[in-house]
């Protein structure tokens, strides 16, 4: 029997999983556990509390970590763990061991999503050949490239999420000038406005202007980690600070995505994953993310192609992890 080992390693949970590697290739879901991160000194002696003493090692291992990944070593973003892949293959015994960067990672996983984990956003006609682009706002904004080779997608990690946030309005620079402002910021990145935390800094900012005397239901959220959410089911209820908020953010996501698009000529399509895919679908589809996607002048037509589609799945890190992890044995 063929075992794979799959993770999805953040700050504050990871997520391990092993998967049986099928006759046909296809990938069966043994067991997972949910750990949080803090609770260990390592990821090491995890592994080894996962796996279990004396049984018999996977053939193969890819582990999502939340951090810049270079030469199969990675420090994570918000914990104090230095990951080495050889370290850890050589303690765990498998001998194909990989560390991804946790959004490039989806690259892996996207050919072989299934109906139930995703859903179309826009239409369009993706061309095999082609890169394709995934993004995804959640605390920040992911950002990654695959591109199309003989034995399958190479994944293109980006730090595109962290240029400099375009201004498309005069509404936009005085968002930009205001949250310099307020966080003490030299520059603004695209990741401040076009994220779950963004949204809430969209809404913030609308709050201090149309509300400076705090008497607005959402105000004792306002510097919290609640008001993104809150701004998002306030909107679904109609409520009209809350649709503006959302009205904007989503024009900023829609431009940014274009833009990334045409960066790297996704013809291949465009994915959208992270937090707020699955749950704010109908904004996404809505017109005012279709036109800022497509506002780009003389190369509107190239974008016009492009079909769009949202990862609803929320384990899709640790699925494109296994599937990374398969093809490491193929």
């Amino acid at each position: 029997m063929t075992t794979l080992l799959a993770g999805d390693i953040g700050g504050t949970k990871t997520l391990l999983a092993l998967y049986q590697l099928q006759a046909g290739g296809e990938l069966e879901l043994l067991r997972s556990e949910r750990y949080l991160s803090a609770d260990w000194d390592d990821l090491a002696p995890m592994l080894d509390s996962f796996l279990g003493v004396g049984q018999p090692s996977p053939a193969a291992a890819c582990l999502a970590v939340a951090g810049p990944v270079e030469a199969g070593q990675a420090q994570l973003t918000n914990l104090h763990w230095q990951l080495d892949g050889s370290q850890l293959a050589a303690a765990t015994g498998i001998g194909r061991f990989e560390l991804v960067n946790d959004f490039a990672v989806l690259i892996y996983g996207l050919p072989h999503l299934t109906p139930q984990q995703q859903a179309p956003i826009r239409p369009g006609v993706a061309r095999p050949e082609a890169p394709l682009l995934v993004l995804g706002a959640g605390t920040g904004l992911g950002v990654a490239y695959g591109v199309p080779t003989p034995t399958g997608l190479v994944a293109v990690a980006s730090e595109a999420a962290h240029a400099e946030f375009a201004p498309r309005s005069q509404q936009e620079w005085e968002l930009k000038q205001w949250l310099a402002r307020e966080r003490g910021l030299e520059r603004v990145s695209i990741e401040r406005v076009v994220s779950g935390t963004g949204l809430g800094e969209v809404a913030r900012w609308l709050l201090h202007i149309r509300h400076p005397g705090g008497d607005h239901p959402l105000f004792p959220l306002a510097e919290g980690l609640e008001l993104p959410a809150a701004v998002a089911a306030s909107a679904a209820l109609g409520e009209s600070l809350a649709c503006e908020a959302l009205e904007i953010w989503i024009g900023c996501y829609g431009s940014v995505c274009g833009d990334l698009a045409l960066a790297g000529l996704s013809r291949g399509g465009v994915w959208l994953a992270g937090g707020t895919a699955g749950k704010l679908l109908e904004t996404l589809r809505s017109p005012t993310f279709n036109r800022a996607f497509l506002n780009k002048g003389r190369l509107k037509p190239v974008l016009a192609s492009m079909p769009i589609t949202a990862v609803v799945d929320p384990a899709i890190g640790q699925f494109s992890a296994a599937c990374r992890a398969r093809m490491l044995v193929a």
